[in-house]
């Protein structure tokens, strides 16, 4: 395997056109020892402008009832270099990088604006072979999380704890974890599913047993606030009034938004999951 299809194995979309792929990956110091090779400039300024209206929107969707200054603090917690950066490493983007010799040798493959350059770029390469719909789902997947925890305020991203305060409620019962993990001791993965009144409702995978149970217990916990906000209109409530004795647990309503122009759909063709 190649390094292009190993990163499209972890990004989880097959490229039609590759050359978009390997456009998004060069580094302009590359270019300049490749004259016949075009640098990712272009494709990250195009990125940039997906990546952007990808998370906008779904922020608008999803949490109806946060003001519009707060909606902008969302997006801009996780569109900057830092968390571009941080996505890019998840999913190994570094050693598949197109760079000159002497940006290679100075460890441009860990640089955070590279990397966060070369992650708009391909964001916009996704784009350009499949669409909005693959676009979204790939900045999704890669930002969800980042984006319920940046909505939820401090301590937000604790899904474990938010997850365990809701069962307690709702079912009287703690959520049960069971974890296990493969491969070797330099690259072992966690896989975690959570039983909530000991039904799986949840999985999750991560580089340590805590990544993975938080992933699981924020799947399950979604589960349980859509159930919750299911449960409130069969009582004839409004998904927006919430209950007046009992808070909600983060800023945006209980109910399960609309779906976002391709967040519901495939994330390309293959369905490979990110680190």
């Amino acid at each position: 395997m190649t390094p292009f299809e190993a990163l499209e194995e972890r990004l989880g979309w097959s490229f039609g056109d590759t050359a978009l792929l390997v456009r998004a990956l060069a580094h302009r110091s590359y270019c300049a020892e490749h004259p016949e090779a075009i640098s990712n400039e272009r494709l990250e300024f195009l990125g940039d402008a997906v990546l952007g209206l990808v998370v906008t929107d779904h922020v608008y969707r999803l949490y109806a009832e946060l003001p519009e200054g707060e909606l902008a603090k969302v997006r801009a917690s996780v569109v900057n270099a830092e968390v571009l950066a941080d996505v890019a490493a998840a999913v190994a983007l570094g050693p598949a990088l197109l760079l000159g010799r002497g940006e290679d040798g100075s460890g441009g493959r860990a640089k955070t604006s590279i990397l966060a350059d070369s992650m708009e770029a391909v964001i916009a390469a996704v784009y350009l072979d499949g669409g909005y719909d693959a676009a979204a789902a790939l900045v999704l997947r890669l930002l969800e999380a980042r984006i319920d925890a940046a909505a939820a305020g401090p301590g937000g991203d604790d899904f474990k704890t938010r997850l365990q305060e809701l069962a307690a409620r709702r079912f009287d019962r703690l959520p049960r974890y069971q974890v296990r993990d493969e491969g070797p001791d330099h690259a072992k993965r966690f896989f975690a599913t959570v039983l909530l009144a000991g039904e799986a409702r949840g999985e999750g995978e991560g580089r340590s047993k805590k990544q993975a149970e938080q992933a699981a217990a924020r799947t399950a916990w979604r589960w349980l606030r859509s159930r919750d906000a299911g449960d409130s209109l069969d009582a004839g409530d409004s998904l927006d009034s919430g209950d007046p004795g009992d808070p909600p647990d983060s800023p945006g309503s209980t109910a399960e938004p609309p779906a976002s122009p391709g967040a519901g759909s495939a994330m390309g063709r293959r369905d490979a999951g990110v680190a």
